[in-house]
């Protein structure tokens, strides 16, 4: 099958699906005042470009970019089922994700990720993200990284 990544909005039963097993995986990694997950509600706000990667019928990613108002976004909720790794997904999502911010002139891409995430870390990299220090309201935290890419 192949895999197809397109807008579509969060409030669905395989993306709640995939929120749950995020939620699920952060919590196994991090205590709760490290965890900096979005809800549903936040997801579906006019200021948010939801991506969904679809393998056939079947939803196996998703990532959000929220627009900070200040003419950069933020990634968030970025996950792919762990059944659905190594198809590409992630690499899918990042190209979908930033061919929009490019479209909505954006200047600058951030990000909050794990340091015990070393798979996303990577990938962040390879897509030229870099790190950088606590960003809106986000305080320094041990158990964080916090990465940007500028665009244009």
């Amino acid at each position: 099958m192949s895999v197809t990544i397109t807008l579509e909005p969060p409030r669905q039963e395989g993306v709640i699906r995939l929120l749950d097993l995020s939620d699920a995986y952060a919590q196994s990694l991090y205590p709760a005042e490290s965890n900096h997950l979005v809800d549903l509600s936040v997801l579906e706000k006019p200021s948010v470009s939801f991506l969904v990667a679809r393998n056939g019928d079947a939803i196996v990613g998703c990532c959000a970019l929220v627009e900070a108002g200040d003419g950069t976004a933020e990634i968030k909720r970025m996950f792919v089922d762990p059944e659905a790794r190594r198809l590409r997904i992630a690499s899918g999502l990042m190209n979908k994700l930033e061919a929009i911010a490019g479209e909505k002139r954006l200047t600058a891409i951030r990000l909050e990720t794990g340091i015990y995430q070393p798979e996303a870390i990577a990938l962040y990299r390879k897509y030229g993200y870099r790190e950088i220090e606590p960003f809106g309201s986000y305080l320094p935290d041990p158990l964080s990284l916090f990465m940007e890419k500028g665009l244009g």
